[in-house]
């Protein structure tokens, strides 16, 4: 019996100490996976407080799948939770229309430094490019990126089809590109 096999079977009994462990134990994982769903850290941790409330209410349907993994089951739980939040807090306001945010940004000179340059960007420098990003693209993002969806799981998640989610994919990336790009020549002018 693995550690995490005695965790699960005391959190199923309902075993304070045993809830409290495992919240310690996965909460940094599984708040790093919610920030990059939301748009700042307070949103991203109460995505993590209601995901993990949906864990501790159904850890007793938690069945070892092969080749499945507890943190997995979890990791699953908070994106669906995050996914959740995501579409109520769009049903409340309107998104963010990307083209537009384009236009706003203007053409700038963003291929002056390659990916090889001395000038490097930080992971919080990228979590807050990914942040900033509009909800449905930030969404598809993640789900493509980091959770290795397809773009037809990724459509059925979001209710969108294929074609947006590669196109909300292809917007993503370009942002994301164009923002390092000038944070590069940004600090490249600074040094």
């Amino acid at each position: 019996m693995t550690l995490d096999d005695k965790l699960i079977r005391d959190c199923i009994k309902g075993k304070s100490k045993a809830l409290d462990k495992l919240f310690d134990q996965y909460s940094p994982v599984l708040l790093g996976l919610c920030m990059r769903y939301s748009s700042d850290s307070q949103e991203a941790q109460d995505i993590m407080q209601e995901g993990f409330i949906k864990i501790f209410f159904n850890v007793k349907k938690f069945r070892k799948i092969e080749g499945g993994s507890f943190e997995g089951w979890m990791k699953r739980i908070m994106v669906n939770t995050a996914l959740n939040h995501i579409r109520k807090k769009n049903a409340r306001r309107d998104t963010v229309d990307f083209d537009a945010l384009e236009e706003r940004i203007g053409d700038q000179n963003i291929d002056a430094y390659s990916q090889d340059d001395e000038v490097h960007v930080t992971e919080e420098e990228i979590l807050a490019m990914i942040q900033a990003l509009p909800t449905g693209y930030r969404s598809v993002f993640n789900l493509f990126v980091f959770e290795k969806y397809g773009h037809k799981e990724i459509a059925d998640m979001m209710g969108v089809s294929e074609n947006t989610s590669k196109t909300q994919l292809l917007k993503a990336r370009k942002y994301l590109q164009k923002k390092i790009n000038e944070l590069k020549i940004e600090k490249a002018k600074k040094s």
